[in-house]
């Protein structure tokens, strides 16, 4: 049974009835009956989360809070979802403020139950300030920006010795395979021999006219330049939503960071384009013109981050010119899980022509180009 009130956030502004159902008190029983740690005692739900690819809850034990996600096998099978468990783990072990991932009786932090994978988190130590905010909301609190810049930075620290193979799966990851290839549409081609989904999806579309046209014209020269930044696991997909908060006297600062479930290697560059596209720029709300950029946000990101990490003048002018394409691979992979997973063709066609494609022609639009420009006049 389902909770016919339950919403999760859509591809457009408005909350929707979700794709998957959302996680029930018998199956989470069930789960934690063999997890040693929380298997007595009560259990009952606290919140069910509104993001959209999988089902998630907080689950209040006898012994405290946990969190539980649920995910479809066809998106995160067991394996897969340890990839990016060991990232965690690595982060973890050297300090950074991550969540800890639980393993049950046998070993296994990614449990398989019929169709589903499960894992099991750590509630996380802070507030969640932004916890019912979309990925695309921009974050205004420029004191939080630079912390959460200054974060980031010092995720990458943490990360520069993790050495894991790039993910199993493109599904619902951001990668950067397209961005670093000398030819993107050979690149592609050449994926979609394994990825039949999203070859479904293109066989229906001009998509090598579509990338000579908006996304070539930007990737020009991007390849070469990027031969020489550093592999480089990342979050992939840093938000004020992914982070707790405390106070910290007058000021909040970053108590722990969740969700790497879009977690892959690619570079720390694409890892803070990836924060300055999620945090300082509308996307719900392109009609307000300049209202809708937040450069403010984006430089005090950025300055959080070079107090911790310096950049060159010539690395900053790379990022700015990485900022327009960041979100190519990803865009991709979600039309490929709304066409091949969830069997959603309209909200394919909204991840390909609004996402792939409006999200870089966005980028010559005055409010686009005025964010570029700060960047580079920021280097």
């Amino acid at each position: 049974m389902t909770d016919p009130t339950h919403r999760v956030h859509g591809v457009g502004p408005d909350e929707v009835a979700p794709d998957w159902p959302p996680l029930q008190a018998s199956e989470l029983d069930a789960l934690l009956a063999g997890y040693p740690a929380f298997a007595d005692g009560v259990h009952h739900i606290a919140w069910h989360s509104p993001r959209p690819l999988s089902a998630a809850a907080l689950e209040d034990t006898a012994q405290g809070r946990v969190f539980i996600k649920r995910h479809h096998v066809s998106v995160r099978t067991p394996a897969q979802l340890e990839e990016e468990h060991r990232f965690i783990a690595h982060l973890r072990g050297i300090g950074l403020p991550v969540v800890q991932v639980f393993a049950d009786a046998q070993g296994r932090t990614a449990v398989a139950q019929g169709e589903w994978t499960f894992e099991v988190h750590s509630a996380g130590i802070g507030e969640d300030v932004y916890r019912d905010t979309t990925s695309w909301t921009p974050l205004t609190d420029l004191t939080q920006a630079r912390e959460a810049g200054a974060m980031l930075a010092r995720l990458h620290q943490a990360a520069a010795d993790f050495q894991a193979p790039q993910r199993s799966t493109h599904l619902l990851v951001a990668r950067d395979d397209l961005i670093r290839a000398d030819d993107p549409i050979a690149t592609l081609e050449a994926q979609l021999a394994e990825r039949l989904g999203l070859a479904e999806d293109l066989q229906h579309r001009d998509w090598r006219t579509d990338f000579r046209q908006v996304l070539l014209p930007l990737h020009a020269g991007l390849a070469a330049r990027l031969h020489d930044e550093p592999r480089l696991w990342g979050h992939n997909d840093w938000h004020v939503s992914n982070l707790l908060w405390q106070h910290d006297g007058a000021s909040m600062r970053i108590s722990t960071v969740l969700d790497f479930g879009l977690a892959s290697p690619t570079s720390a560059l694409f890892d803070l384009a990836t924060a300055i596209e999620r945090n300082a720029i509308a996307w719900l709300n392109l009609e307000d013109g300049m209202g809708a950029v937040h450069i403010d946000t984006a430089l005090a990101l950025l300055e959080g981050y070079r107090r911790v990490l310096p950049m060159s003048a010539e690395r900053v002018r790379l990022l700015a010119d990485l900022l327009p394409l960041v979100h190519v691979d990803f865009a991709l992979s979600e039309v490929e899980y709304f066409q091949a997973i969830t069997q959603a063709p309209d909200n394919a066609q909204v991840a390909y022509e609004t996402f792939l494609l409006g999200h870089a022609r966005w980028f010559a639009t005055a409010p686009g180009q005025a964010l570029l420009q700060a960047l580079r006049a920021a280097a």
